[in-house]
């Protein structure tokens, strides 16, 4: 490899995962009190939210108002628990710049890895099942209106998660602790392939975070992966339709109609 190659890869390319960015300094203790009770009361309203969000109907007009309160409570409640850090990336010659193309790629190769597991999960019944519930929502009413309310609350997510849990942690293992907290929340679903995927994509979303010392590169990724879930994943969940069996419901329910008459 040539010099001037590989000087331009070390200004494109950036470094490990591992590596942080140290740029974030440390908050007053005044600060970090508040911000924990604001964390502690929107985490609990959050989670209750959350869970009785996919208690309602795919496609309707409860659902969707329900997605955006959560969305609402975990934006507001991060605002309101003080200040949040965009954070930087660093690439191999020490430059220092907002990140926004390295998100974006590790959102469309996560994507990648859980397409893939998707296949796999097809074949077994409880995560078959599992992911297809879920998927019902993004099937069901307006592509626009699904999209929008999952970049929402992929962004709500983000912000407190990533953003006012994480600096509320401090020095507690904030990666481990905040992935826990994520994963407890999405408990209140009572869908298996959700905590899962709150697991690996929230220790993912922690790295990143704790790498690049704010919420911008974990929010990017979020959405990106997000929008390329809700796209091209229910296709491959939609079960067939019998259309015998559906004309005789169907014709079944004209009878019993005409015999009330």
């Amino acid at each position: 490899m040539s010099a001037a190659l590989r000087a331009r890869l070390d200004r494109i390319l950036p470094k490990p995962l591992t590596h942080v960015v140290r740029v974030e300094g440390r908050e007053p203790r005044a600060v970090r009190h508040r911000r924990r009770r604001t964390v502690a009361a929107t985490s609990v309203v959050g989670a209750g939210l959350l869970g009785a969000s996919l208690s309602t109907r795919p496609g309707s007009r409860e659902f969707y108002l329900s997605t955006a309160a959560v969305a609402g409570v975990w934006t507001v409640g991060s605002v309101a628990s003080g200040p949040l850090h965009l954070g930087w990336i660093e690439t191999r010659d020490a430059t220092i710049r907002r990140p926004l193309v390295t998100p974006v790629v590790t959102g469309i190769g996560a994507f990648g890895l859980f397409y893939a597991a998707a296949l796999v999960a097809r074949r077994i019944p409880v995560l078959d099942d599992a992911i297809s519930r879920v998927l019902d929502f993004a099937d069901e009413g307006d592509d626009r209106l699904v999209l929008l309310t999952t970049l929402a609350n992929g962004l709500g997510e983000e912000v407190f998660f990533r953003g006012a849990l994480y600096a509320a942690l401090g020095e507690h293992r904030p990666v481990v602790s905040s992935t826990a907290v994520y994963a407890l929340a999405t408990t209140t679903t009572r869908n298996p392939a959700l905590v899962l995927a709150a697991a690996v994509m929230g220790s993912l979303f922690g790295l990143q975070r704790r790498a690049s010392g704010g919420i911008q590169a974990p929010t990017i990724t979020h959405l990106t992966w997000s929008a390329l879930m809700v796209r091209f994943l229910p296709p491959l969940f939609r079960r067939p339709v019998n259309l015998a069996a559906a004309r005789s419901r169907a014709s079944g329910t004209r009878r019993g109609a005409r015999s009330r008459s």
